[in-house]
């Protein structure tokens, strides 16, 4: 398959749960609505105000439209691209996308509790991290007392799965 929207692999959809497909429709819709609209506005203005060459005002809005415009793009093609999962109705005897998973440190017996999302809902703050990140790579299709190694920058952490659910 060679086509120009190949930035996936080929039949690869990423996936997203319900909560991260409604945030990026509503930063969609704010782009679209507000931001966009405001931008224009204000590149007219600084084009009314006469030589745009060296207007710092007009290449602050012509940037600012660039950003906008691409991160439309770029949202309008997640959500394209995106496998939109329901969390709630998933049945599972092993760790997928969307699981709760408490884990265990084996070395300091720190609880960590991490909910597996989509790449753009992920905030590790919070306990939720990327489908694609070590840890959530390390903990998919492991069940429940299974031990796991996570490769990071101050060496090998293993991990114990004390339990996880889908909420």
């Amino acid at each position: 398959m060679t086509g120009s929207n190949d930035s996936q692999s080929r039949n690869d959809k990423l996936p997203m749960t319900i909560r991260g497909k409604h945030m990026l429709e509503a930063e969609l819709k704010k782009l679209l609505l507000e931001e966009r609209p405001t931008i224009i506005k204000a590149i007219e203005e600084a084009r009314a105000q006469g030589d745009i060459s060296e207007n710092a005002e007009y290449e602050s809005a012509k940037e600012r439209q660039a950003h906008i415009e691409g991160r439309i793009a770029d949202i309008q093609g997640k959500l394209s691209g995106a496998e939109v999962v329901d969390v709630s109705i998933i049945k599972s005897d092993r760790v997928v996308f969307g699981a709760h998973v408490k884990i265990v440190d084996t070395e300091t017996e720190e609880e960590i509790s991490y909910q597996i999302v989509g790449v753009d809902e992920a905030d590790v703050k919070k306990g939720m991290i990327s489908i694609l990140s070590p840890v959530a790579r390390a903990l998919i299709g492991k069940r429940k007392g299974d031990i796991v190694v996570v490769q990071s920058p101050k060496g090998d952490r293993e991990y114990e799965i004390i339990e996880f659910s889908f909420k």
